[in-house]
């Protein structure tokens, strides 16, 4: 028999449908239930890719005897993380803050009034490695509610107080300045992985903001170190078993130092972050391998994570056939019947020639350099491209037979901004016009199904749009607009960017205390109004809202946006240098705001060819903070973007405007010009490296 999750579009939350657990969505419903019983609510916040919530379902949710337990002991709600990041912030803090450390599932027990008293993640079915069983818990977590309720009282009242001295006034912390990056940078670099990239040890994530940051350092100073750090971690991450080796696309993180082991669900977020990333890591390198990677991501994106409507889906599990990484890896039997004669080269190019590297099969990986490999098998480096494209060709489609992961089918307006960025910036660089097309797609998909009154709404799923958006939503999908008109120069995303910022400073600002809620000022009351500063998996909604006012400050000419980015920022300069790896997106508009964007005016016919190749020589190269803007100069609403005004092309052709802080050097006809004028631009005005 189906329970209330039946009725919900979350494909995490129907996964529970048909549990033996009593339970309810987030809402009104239990919550008064709760205070009617006088019970505490058991809040169960997890995702569907989630390995180990999918443990506990099976081991605890699904059992008959444990239901019993819950559904008379608690009133029990059931959260998608996901669809919710307010509540999984407002209780992982607590979960953090009571045992040190966070996860999912996170398994949270709240007093009526949604206070937790008592807090953990995933439980065992049975005692084990000194963790209590589940039934255990429940007992006396229920038994501490009713028979000892000034302790759960007294917890409770200490909960409340962490919430309320989070959401004190923003002061300044100092001024922002060079210095504040300087020692960011510092702190950056002293967690560095010299032997296999990335930073500290295991688990190892790829960090793609931290590393992105790194690179304007690099760009800004000439810091060769940074840029090293960069390059090497993103070398190794695409030659690891994080990366899918035959069919693209990032695996969540690494449970070992080399990444050589995932775990497996792929993220669009993760993707969206490291597409990015390897966007600009070939502007700044040139190296072929990082676009060749970059590039089969987006592929495996627009393959299997786009719906026919445009909206690009959430994840892949990390389970199949009741197993994680069931889907990924190969024994020695299945690789030598695939493989042919080309066996022993391709098996050495992917690791798999000596022992299996994950419970008796192997994770494809690139331990060594192509080169060597090539040198110690006897054959070209030519030759071994060759037999390794053949074999991925092969060993996909024995793979395509296999069942595959489940997939989350939810559109999140905040992933799909990210997404759309990393796509809008390859196709700017790569030249890619189906990459163009994907990323117009997905905007107009936005636009058409996410946007409501001017302001952005959650999740889509299954043709249902709901839940009111949040800050990163909002911010996340104005800057995907700014990057789809950096890519077309249609004036319809620049408009659509503005009313969406227009409309966080209407819903999301809060003058009095200085800063922006996660949450908009009329969204349903919770246990507190959230406001998360640090990056998690994604950047903050904080990091992504000043990084929109300060593009669009630098388009439009808008010194109030400018003045209120610089207001967050320097509320957080001593914590962006101190504790700079939870601040990598913000430290990227740090670095906007404290050494101005790159700004880049083309001037011209779009459907010109001339136009054209001044648009491909600019997307050939890193520029850090790029503000780019093109159009006839004058006409088309350029009175509106200031940094189109007054640039006349020269003699009849299109004419680029390489400037930063509205000083421009000199006008250019000649696509060959734009880089060293770039470079020029990028640098740090004092010229030096920390």
């Amino acid at each position: 028999m189906s329970n209330r999750l039946s009725n919900e579009t979350s494909p995490y939350l129907t996964q529970h449908a048909e549990n033996p657990v009593d339970w309810y969505p987030w809402g009104s419903e239990a919550i008064e239930r709760a205070r009617r019983e006088d019970k505490p609510i058991l809040l169960s916040i997890g995702y569907a890719a989630c390995h180990w919530c999918h443990v506990m379902a099976h081991e605890s949710f699904e059992d008959e005897e444990t239901a019993r337990v819950m559904n008379e002991l608690f009133v029990n709600v059931k959260v998608d993380r996901e669809e919710r990041p307010d509540l999984d912030s407002i209780y992982m803090q607590a979960t953090q803050a009571m045992t040190g450390h966070g996860g999912w599932p996170m398994t949270v027990f709240l007093t009526p009034d949604m206070a937790p008293f008592y807090t953990g993640t995933y439980f065992p079915p049975e005692d084990r490695h000194g963790m209590p069983s589940f039934r255990r818990v429940l007992r006396a977590v229920a038994d501490a509610y009713h028979s000892r309720r000034s302790g759960v009282e007294e917890t409770a009242a200490k909960m409340r107080e962490l919430y309320a001295n989070a959401a004190a006034v923003m002061t300044s912390t100092g001024a922002l300045t060079a210095t504040t990056l300087d020692r960011a940078y510092r702190s950056i670099a002293q967690r560095y992985d010299g032997q296999n990239g990335g930073f500290e040890g295991a688990p190892k994530f790829p960090q793609p903001m931290v590393l992105d940051f790194l690179l304007r350092y690099w760009r800004r100073n000439g810091t060769d170190y940074a840029l090293e750090m960069v390059a090497e971690s993103f070398r190794k991450m695409e030659r690891g078993g994080i990366y899918d080796q035959l069919g693209g696309g990032f695996h969540r993180y690494a449970v070992d130092a080399t990444w050589t082991v995932p775990h497996f669900e792929k993220m669009l977020y993760d993707n969206a972050l490291l597409s990015r990333l390897g966007v600009h890591v070939w502007q700044a390198t040139q190296d072929p391998e990082v676009r060749r990677v970059t590039e089969e991501t987006i592929d495996w994106v627009a393959r299997e994570m786009t719906a026919p409507s445009g909206g690009f889906f959430s994840s892949l599990d990390a389970d199949s056939e009741g197993h994680e990484g069931t889907f990924y890896v190969w024994t020695r039997d299945e690789l030598d019947k695939a493989l042919g004669e080309t066996k022993a080269i391709v098996k050495a190019y992917w690791g798999a020639a000596e022992e299996p590297n994950f419970e008796e099969r192997y994770i494809l990986h690139v331990p060594n350099n192509p080169a060597v490999v090539a040198a110690r098998t006897g054959v070209t480096v030519d030759a071994l491209a060759e037999a390794v494209a053949n074999a991925r060709a092969v060993l996909l489609a024995r793979r395509a037979t296999r069942e595959r992961p489940g997939r989350d089918e939810k559109i999140l307006a905040a992933w799909n901004g990210l997404m759309v960025r990393g796509i809008a910036e390859a196709a700017r660089a790569f030249g890619r016009d189906d990459y163009r097309a994907l990323a117009v797609r997905n905007g107009e998909f936005l636009l058409r199904e996410m946007v409501r009154g001017g302001r952005l709404m959650r999740s889509h799923t299954a043709g249902v749009t709901r839940i009111p958006g949040y800050l990163d939503d909002h911010a996340a999908v104005a800057l995907a607009f700014l990057d789809l008109y950096g890519l077309t120069f249609d004036a319809r995303w620049l408009d659509a960017a503005r009313a969406i910022a227009d409309a966080i400073d209407t819903w999301f600002w809060d003058d009095r205390i200085g800063a922006y809620f996660d949450t908009a000022s009329d969204h349903e009351a919770l246990l507190t109004r959230p406001r998360d500063l640090t990056d998690n998996a994604v950047p903050s909604g904080t990091s992504l809202a000043v990084d929109l006012l300060l593009r669009l400050a630098e388009l439009l000419g808008d010194p109030v946006r400018r003045e209120r980015a610089t207001r967050v920022l320097e509320t957080l300069s001593e914590s962006l240098a101190r504790y700079a790896p939870a601040f990598g997106h913000l430290l990227g508009a740090a670095d906007m705001a404290v050494h101005g964007a790159v700004e880049v005016a083309l001037a011209g016919d779009l459907a010109a060819d001339d136009f054209h190749a001044l648009a491909q020589a600019v997307g050939c190269v890193y520029a850090p903070s790029l503000v780019l803007a093109g159009g006839p100069a004058n006409e088309g609403g350029a009175a509106t973007i200031a940094l189109l005004a007054d640039k006349p092309q020269r003699d009849g052709h299109a004419t680029a405007y390489v400037c930063r802080q509205y000083l421009c050097e000199e006008p250019t006809t000649d696509p060959a010009s734009l880089p060293a004028q770039l470079a020029r631009a990028s640098r740090s005005p004092l010229g030096v490296g920390a």
